[in-house]
């Protein structure tokens, strides 16, 4: 076996503590990149439905390309770090972020070429190529954030992460709806010409944040070679956490997918894409709310202090969340800037109609963070059964009760990935890179279960009744947080 046991921190490379809180800020740059990028997926769906005269299901490829990428990409890493040894061991976390910003490149580089060509598999093989270079991106962020500082506190720091992530996923459908649906889109021009102009910002984004990578010092905490081998999969909770990762990747990716188009029906809110939008940016936005108070509540500060903090937290990134959604994105073209800062005003106050229903979520999501009692798998618990409470009557009430259960999700599965992912990696020791590789692989129930949920809606034609299939990835979600991440461990132990 490798001498290693343990993610150490003895480096040469590094200085203290400082330098952890250093590298733990660089790497949250990526985090809210690929959150702000990801959810522009939920803009395309509806894009290229209309763009392309497609049904739900064929329309969900779009997650199928992108997170199916996740899944090939991780396979491959599995695979070489089964065989010769963890590659990050040996490119170190700085490369690894550097190739997947330049695989991202490569893909949105090629959707100008696919709006040329009018040709909606061309889209789907550029967002392959993006998806595959966020999996490296995945694999080194995710375990380097969990190894800077001890294992207890991993689910704060990743939470914390996590929150960035979702700043990005928060502003992402504000800004891609405005861009896509509005600003790009020319009259008399096909519908898939709208995403060249962003797509070609991304791709110029991710090189030069490619070259800053390159230049910049990260430590190498952790790193070493580990045994040849699939040691990973002898932990069940690390089996089962697998698991988990899916069922919750494509129970999130699912709801937020349908929400543009479950806002439209008739009998939901008879929403715009574009007016949905704003509220596919809330749901995400929960998710950053919710991020933020997990990294609070499940960290080593004075309880005094944590309370404290999870008021004043979810309140000041409410009101970020009201003022962006209140932002007048449609008048930039035509109005000066006292204009337009009177019309953000006025849509401020406009907008109180629709915060004042949000905010008793908000209180309700406080009061779950009580009864967690700052313990992981608790809390995953206590918040996937809220998720499945809150579906369920999704599924059974229509109109504006269904339309804000689904809304206010993204609150409550906040704390899902960054939960779940250290639990399944405690325990692991030399295997965490491993370990890691193949939960990033199991981000493919993103790209199964939306087109599966697709698939219900258009057989039924009934596209509430589609959510049972988030209702159900939960569930299991559920169970995880309750036993399955303590299966096996005992006996491991002995």
């Amino acid at each position: 076996m490798a001498s290693i046991a343990a993610p150490t921190r003895n480096s040469t490379s590094t200085t203290g503590n400082g330098s952890y809180r250093g590298s733990f800020a660089i790497m949250t740059s990526l985090f809210f990149l690929w959150g702000f990028m990801t959810v522009f997926n939920d803009i395309l769906i509806p894009r290229f439905k209309e763009a392309f005269t497609l049904d739900y299901y064929h329309a969900m490829f779009v997650q199928l390309a992108f997170f199916g990428a996740y899944f090939t990409g991780s396979l491959i890493y599995f695979i070489i770090s089964a065989t010769t040894g963890d590659p990050i061991a040996k490119i170190g976390y700085k490369n690894g972020v550097v190739i997947g910003l330049l695989i991202s490149a490569t893909g949105s580089a090629l959707f100008w070429p696919a709006a040329n060509a009018m040709s909606y598999p061309m889209f789907l093989a550029a967002l392959f190529i993006v998806g595959l270079g966020f999996a490296m991106l995945q694999i080194a962020a995710n375990p380097y954030v969990t190894i800077l500082g001890p294992e207890r506190t991993a689910s704060s720091r990743l939470n914390l992460a996590q929150g960035f992530n979702s700043i990005g996923t928060t502003i992402g459908p504000l800004i891609g709806g405005y861009l896509i649906f509005q600003y790009f889109a020319k009259t008399g021009a096909h519908g898939a010409d709208s995403v060249k102009v962003p797509y070609l910002a991304f791709c110029i984004i991710f090189l030069v944040l490619a070259g800053i990578f390159f230049f910049i010092h990260l430590p190498h905490i952790g790193e070493g070679r580990i045994e040849a081998g699939a040691g990973a999969l002898k932990y069940p909770h690390v089996v089962l956490g697998v698991v988990a990762i899916f069922m919750y990747v494509g129970g999130e990716v699912s709801v937020g997918s349908a929400i543009i188009n479950f806002l439209g029906q008739k009998t939901v809110a008879g929403l715009s894409a574009v007016d949905a939008s704003k509220y596919v940016a809330i749901y995400w936005g929960g998710l950053m709310i919710g991020r933020f108070m997990g990294a609070v509540e499940l960290s080593e500060m004075k309880k005094a202090n944590k309370q404290i903090l999870l008021i004043v937290i979810p309140l000041l990134a409410y009101l970020l969340l009201w003022v962006a959604k209140s932002a007048p994105l449609d008048a930039m073209q035509s109005s000066d800037a006292s204009s337009l800062l009177s019309q953000w005003q006025d849509r401020f106050k406009e907008n109180w109609s629709v915060f004042k229903i949000y905010l008793p979520f908000i209180g309700l999501c406080w009061l779950l963070f009580q009864f967690g009692r700052a313990q992981a798998g608790r809390t995953l618990l206590i918040f996937s059964s809220t998720v499945c409470a809150l579906l369920l009557t999704a599924i059974l009430v229509g109109g504006p009760v269904a339309m804000w259960c689904v809304v206010a999700i993204g609150l409550f599965t906040s704390i899902g990935w960054s939960n779940t992912f250290s639990l399944a990696l405690e325990g692991t020791g030399i295997y965490k890179s491993q370990v890691s590789s193949l939960l990033v692989m199991a981000i493919l129930g993103g790209a199964v279960l939306p087109p599966l949920q697709g698939k219900i809606a258009d057989v039924t034609g009934n596209l509430q009744l589609s959510f049972i299939v988030p209702l159900i990835a939960y569930a299991y979600v559920a169970f995880y947080g309750a036993i399955g991440h303590k299966i096996g461990r005992k006996d491991l132990a002995s």
